[in-house]
C-alpha cells in the first residue's frame, strides 16, 4: 500500500512495514495522521520521513509497534543525534511524539513511549540565513532589464520578498487580485502558514516593480491567475501555472551568481535583508514581527542581523 502525501510536488511514501504489519487499524490511523491532521504539505512530507525513518529502524530490531518502549525511542534518537543536527533531531522526535499520540487516541497504542524521551537543546538567538547589505540588492536589482518579461518578473519577485518580508511560498501563492489598490496606497494580502492572510502595505519601489510586471506581462485583468508564473521552456512566453518554490531557488541561484554575490544568498535571504534594513533605520521589532507574519518577536529576532556588522575600527584594536 502507497500513501500519497504533498512535497510541493506529488511524491510517494511507501507504508513502513511495521505499520502495515500491525493490522488495519494501524494502517488506517497513520494514513488519517498524514492526510488530516497535517495541513501544511511541506510539513507533512517532512513529517512523514522522520517517521518512516523511526519506524523502519524499530523494525530492523523486530520491535512490533506495541512493544516499542521509550527506551528504544531515546536510543534512537541518541544516535540520531551524531548524524544531525539539533534541530533536525527535534522536528524528528516532535513528528514521532504525534503520530504515536495519534495511535494512541485511536486506541492501537496503550501509551507514548516518545512522551518521556527529551529532545536535544538548542538555543539560537541569532539566524543563519546570509543576508544581503543595501548595496548588494541595488546591484541586484539594477542588473535586470526593464524592457524584458522574465527580468521583470523576477524583480518584481525580489522585490516581494525584501520590501514586504514575505516567505517563498506565499509569494508562489500570490493570485493578480491579492496585489490591489486602495486610493493611493497599494496592498498584498498574502497566505501565511496555517492559512492565515497577512494584509501589508505594499512599498513604493516594490509597487513600481510589481506593476511594470502586470504592464508588460499583460495579465492585470486576470485577477484569479496566479500574479508570477512560470515560463514555456525556453521561450521567454509565461504559463498559466504559478512558479514553484523550486523554480524561484533556481532563478535566484542564477540571478546572484551573474552580479557576483554570494552562492549561499536564497529565497529567505530577502526576507532577512528587509528585516534588516527596517530595523537599522529605526523600525520597531514588534512592526517587522506584524508585516512578516510571525506570531512572536522572538522569530523576528532571528532575522535582525545588524549585530553582524563590526566596524574595522574595532578589528585594528587588535595589537600584536
Amino acid at each position: 500500500m502507497n500513501l500519497t502525501l504533498q512535497k510541493p510536488q506529488a511524491t510517494a511514501f511507501a507504508l513502513p512495514s511495521l505499520i502495515e504489519r500491525s493490522g488495519e487499524r494501524a494502517t488506517s490511523r497513520f494514513v488519517e495522521f498524514f492526510t488530516a491532521t497535517i495541513r501544511n504539505p511541506n510539513t507533512r512530507a517532512a513529517y512523514a520521513q522522520a517517521c518512516t525513518r523511526f519506524l523502519d529502524a524499530m523494525a530492523a530490531h523486530n520491535l512490533s509497534l506495541e512493544r516499542i518502549e521509550p527506551v528504544h525511542v531515546a536510543i534512537y534518537v541518541e544516535r540520531l543525534t551524531q548524524e544531525r543536527a539539533a534541530p533536525t533531531v527535534k522536528q524528528h522526535l516532535a513528528a514521532i511524539r504525534q503520530l504515536l499520540d495519534h495511535l494512541v487516541t485511536g486506541q492501537v497504542l496503550p501509551f507514548n513511549p516518545a512522551a518521556s524521551v527529551k529532545a536535544p537543546k538548542h538555543v539560537t538567538r541569532e539566524g543563519k540565513t546570509p543576508i544581503l547589505q543595501a548595496a548588494e540588492l541595488r546591484k541586484l536589482f539594477a542588473s535586470f532589464d526593464n524592457d524584458k518579461l522574465i527580468d521583470v518578473r523576477d524583480r518584481a519577485m525580489i522585490a516581494v520578498m525584501s520590501y514586504s518580508f514575505a516567505r517563498v511560498t506565499a509569494v508562489t501563492k500570490l493570485r493578480v487580485r491579492d496585489y490591489y489598490r486602495q486610493g493611493a496606497q497599494a496592498w498584498f494580502l498574502l497566505k501565511e502558514k496555517g492559512g492565515r492572510e497577512n494584509k501589508v502595505p505594499v512599498h513604493h519601489q516594490a509597487a513600481h516593480y510589481v506593476e511594470r510586471y502586470l504592464e508588460l506581462a499583460g495579465i492585470a485583468s486576470q485577477r484569479e491567475s496566479p500574479l508570477f508564473r512560470s515560463v514555456r521552456g525556453r521561450t521567454g512566453v509565461l504559463t498559466d501555472s504559478a512558479m514553484l518554490r523550486s523554480n524561484v531557488f533556481v532563478m535566484i541561484r542564477r540571478r546572484v551568481l551573474a552580479v557576483g554575490l554570494p552562492i549561499e544568498i536564497g529565497c529567505h535571504s530577502f526576507r532577512g535583508s528587509g528585516i534588516t534594513n527596517y530595523l537599522s533605520h529605526g523600525g520597531s521589532i514588534e512592526t517587522a514581527a506584524r508585516i512578516a507574519g510571525h506570531a512572536s518577536t522572538s522569530t523576528t529576532q532571528l532575522y535582525d542581523r545588524r549585530s553582524d556588522t563590526v566596524n574595522q575600527s574595532e578589528i585594528e584594536r587588535i595589537r600584536f
